[in-house]
């Protein structure tokens, strides 16, 4: 007998499981959409799904040439080359619940209860990638480092930096991605006629001070302009559509990328609605020293 999932039609269904299927798929589809608008704003082009037991890593690379002029017959010198490995912590399954109680929807009503906080829920989700990222990309540990007497010149130097950084690593650098202090920006821009964009719940910016793209983030500390190429980012993410199928745990996904994968069931134990999404997702930068963090300073070295 074939195994059934929550994708198979049926025509004798009652109200309330169909009513479910469309919250799940209407849940992930909207992640998904959301990820795919944020992923065309960076320029990220390379999702990379994680294989059981691997490890998320990232590297430092360098060359110090020896002479090429070399008497005939000599031995020719090893250039000697150098990489680094960089760890960062395994990327994890992350779990969560969210739980409506059956007087809730008789107090507030089913859009209020249950729409609104699927929304909450799904916003907060989204944001969380975002945080964790910022937070590595404020790590000054490899980043390239310098300050700059004002907010202008800081962004310049930040893009220099990572475009002078990747010209000589021979690799691409055909955008740059800038992110700032939401305060510093608003300073800046003054009365400036600057169309600023909202997409996944961040605030941006298009083709500014040479940026192709300028994030403003209350994230980003004031006084501190960040800079790294799009090429330098990278999604990794495990796929929750399949690996927990024999456990009798059955996620729906949106299945393209699957990012995040979301369940929703009656629990008449407690009498509640419970929502469980499961998600392995995480933007980091394969070239720790290909991100530049530039301080605004007065008096700057």
């Amino acid at each position: 007998m074939a195994v059934e999932t929550l994708t198979t039609p049926r025509t004798n269904l009652p109200n309330t499981f169909t009513d479910i299927t469309a919250r799940e798929v209407d849940f992930v589809t909207r992640f998904a959409k959301n990820w795919t608008a944020l992923q065309e704003v960076l320029g990220i082009s390379r999702p990379i799904k994680k294989a059981a037991g691997t490890k998320l890593v990232s590297y430092t690379a360098s060359v110090t040439l020896e002479s090429g002029s070399v008497n005939p017959g000599a031995v020719i010198p090893y250039s000697k080359a150098t990489v680094q490995e960089i760890g960062y912590e395994d990327l994890t399954l992350e779990k969560y619940a969210k739980a409506v109680t059956i007087e809730d929807v008789d107090k507030y009503g089913e859009q209020v209860a249950v729409e609104k906080t699927d929304d909450a829920f799904l916003d907060e989700l989204q944001a969380e990638v975002l945080e964790e990222f910022i937070t590595k990309l404020t790590d000054d540990t490899y980043a390239m480092t310098a300050s700059k007497a004002n907010f202008q010149k800081a962004v310049a130097a930040a893009i220099g930096l990572v475009k002078d950084k990747f010209k000589k690593m021979r690799k691409n650098a055909t955008s740059t991605i800038v992110f700032v202090n939401t305060i510093d920006a608003y300073d800046y821009l003054g009365d400036a006629s600057i169309s600023i964009q909202t997409m996944f719940g961040i605030d941006y910016v298009k083709n500014f001070m040479g940026a192709d793209v300028m994030i403003l983030s209350s994230e980003i500390e004031q006084g501190s302009v960040i800079a790294l190429p799009a090429d330098n980012l990278v999604l990794y993410y495990i796929d929750p559509s399949t690996q927990f199928a024999k456990l009798g745990l059955v996620y729906t996904t949106d299945g393209v990328t699957n990012l995040i994968g979301f369940h929703v069931q009656g629990n008449y134990g407690t009498a509640v609605g419970e929502s469980f999404a499961v998600k392995g997702m995480k933007l980091w930068f394969e070239y720790a020293d290909g991100v530049a963090i530039v301080a605004i300073d007065a008096n700057p070295s």
